[in-house]
């Protein structure tokens, strides 16, 4: 598949074959309110993927601005998920909190030069006078304060001598302009509330939207990149970088934010799963939040491979999840480790072997990959197949285990079903079988017929038991967002999103799984070892992703 196109690679060469800079900067910049998530995963490969591929440098910075949100949590795990990806910002990790003095000298600076004044209007009355798109705003009656008010007042905000929502401070610009972010747009506001780096030692604290192009221009970021919700954001942006005596002077550029079928890409509605216990936590392996996706298996070259191939593009659109599933088998399929594993078992008796019969087999780790060597399992008298495997009454194009009829048995051998035997309620327990000796290894058989079928199998004495977590896609539907009135996203969760295991019988080999790999059970799936939950005696796999069809 063809890697799709990037309009900013074309932006940063124009700028370097212009001079307009030598050195290429750019940021990821995340609040610290929550965990990251796919979305996040593109903006981090993006932002860190240019820096690499022009030698430039890419800063992580933590745009602390509102501590009520904000937790020294977020900031690790955020950290835990750049490393993942496989970047590194070496010693230029930031904080937003460690420019508050900075930002709030020159917010002073603006209300010398008339640019900014302190208002007192409650929220609903700064909403009133804001307008809408289709009218105007009104200038605040606070507008017109003196330079000595405004600067004093201020001082007084800073000092904690006012209630939260008293007064904010806000730029001076235009309240008749069409864009509402630009109509004296606010620059700061009263939180007394606990800050995770700088403590109680604020009590006013920065819009982002004031923040963050100076927190840019101090970092010296020649590349400001975000979502296209920025966009008419991007005139204030501007302004602030304009009108404050800043030494760097950043450029926003916006691309698409990534949209997915069966998933919402919102923190805001990812903490409601976790805190109303949809989902066991940020890291439950159905979550798209890096760290569940982490658990789950996905590997950080199948997301870097899933970020290249969807692109950058201008214009929104919906990525289809099967895009991210298929980055995901083409990584696992040249790397995962190979082994047979049977999830829902049904015993098979091999009538013609003794009762103490063991025999030691192999098969290659990977096709492909000799270096990874041999596995070893064992064929004995009594093996078990997938329930699925066998049909009573077979239809036509079943080519597998039924009464009279002949199947291989993967790396082993051809089998016969010669009875079915069952229990009072007519289910069946156990098939009695006889296997053709001269088949071993897919040899034919001595007359020379094709067996179509070929099945996977464990041996039901040498084996390992295991819980298995088969995961489907989290919403039932590809638009989450699309509900009947009076329902949210939540009522389009799907019930079949994880399915548990118990007594899974897996190849012996399994026994020393360990966490560094991950395992193609033939014949269903990839999976790996559950992060959190596995341990030695009592193993946990998690799927990652289903074999594609064919396979």
């Amino acid at each position: 598949m063809e890697t799709a196109n990037n309009f900013l690679k074309q932006i940063i060469e124009k700028d370097l074959e212009s001079k307009k800079h030598t050195f290429i900067v750019t940021r990821f910049p995340p609040e610290p309110n929550g965990y990251l998530h796919l979305g996040h995963a593109k903006s981090i490969c993006l932002n860190f993927g240019l820096a690499q591929e022009y030698k430039g440098r890419c800063h992580l910075r933590f745009d602390d601005t509102n501590p009520e949100t904000e937790d020294v949590e977020y900031v690790e795990s955020i950290k835990n998920d750049v490393k993942w990806l496989g970047f590194d910002w070496n010693e230029h990790l930031y904080f937003a909190s460690d420019y508050f003095q900075q930002l709030y000298d020159w917010a002073v600076y603006l209300i010398k030069e008339g640019k900014a004044y302190v208002c007192s209007l409650s929220e609903a009355e700064l909403r009133e006078y804001r307008g809408n798109f289709t009218t105007p705003g009104k200038d605040s009656p606070y507008r017109t304060r003196s330079v000595e008010e405004n600067l004093k007042l201020f001082e007084q905000m800073k000092n904690g001598e006012f209630e939260e929502g008293a007064h904010v401070l806000r730029a001076k610009i235009d309240m008749k302009s069409p864009n509402m972010n630009m109509r004296d747009p606010l620059l700061y506001r009263i939180r007394k509330a606990h800050h995770h780096r700088t403590g109680d030692k604020w009590c006013i604290y920065p819009m982002y939207d004031y923040a963050h192009p100076l927190s840019d221009a101090i970092e010296g970021i020649t590349h400001s990149i975000c979502t296209l919700e920025f966009q008419d954001h991007r005139p204030f942006y501007d302004w602030c970088i304009e009108n404050c005596p800043v030494t760097a002077h950043p450029h926003q550029y916006e691309f698409a934010r990534m949209n997915m079928t069966y998933l919402v890409m919102s923190k805001r509605k990812l903490l409601q799963l976790v805190k109303e216990k949809y989902m066991d936590g940020w890291s439950d392996p159905r979550m798209p939040t890096i760290s569940g996706i982490r658990r789950r298996g996905y590997t950080p070259e199948s997301i870097r491979l899933f970020a290249e191939r969807i692109g950058v593009a201008k214009a929104e659109s919906v990525i289809e999840y099967d895009i991210l599933e298929s980055c995901v088998r083409d990584d696992l399929d040249a790397r995962a480790h190979r082994a047979m594993a049977v999830l829902d078992p049904i015993k098979v008796v091999i009538e013609n072997l003794p009762a103490d019969y063991k025999e030691e087999l192999e098969s290659s780790v990977h096709p492909k990959k000799p270096e990874l060597g041999k596995r070893k399992f064992y064929f004995t008298k009594e093996v078990y197949i997938e329930s699925s495997d066998f049909q009573e009454n077979p239809e036509a194009d079943f080519f597998r285990l039924s009464p009279g009829k002949e199947v291989r048995l993967r790396n082993a051998y051809v089998i016969k079903c010669n009875e079915v035997i069952k229990d009072s309620s007519g289910k069946v327990t156990e098939l009695h079988c006889t296997y053709l000796p001269e088949t071993k290894g897919g040899k034919p058989t001595s007359d020379g017929r094709k067996i179509k079928g070929i099945i996977h199998w464990v041996s039901a004495s040498e084996c390992v038991e295991a819980e298995v977590r088969v995961y489907g896609r989290l919403f039932s539907v590809s638009d989450p967002e699309n509900t009947p009135e009076g329902k949210d996203f939540k009522s389009n969760l799907n019930p079949d999103s994880l399915k548990v295991v118990k007594n899974a019988k897996l190849e012996v080999g399994l026994k020393e799984a360990s966490l560094e790999h991950r395992y193609q059970f033939e014949r269903v799936g990839y999976f790996c070892l559950d992060s959190q939950d596995s341990k030695p005696g009592a193993l946990v796999f998690n799927m990652t992703v289903g074999l594609a069809s064919g396979h």
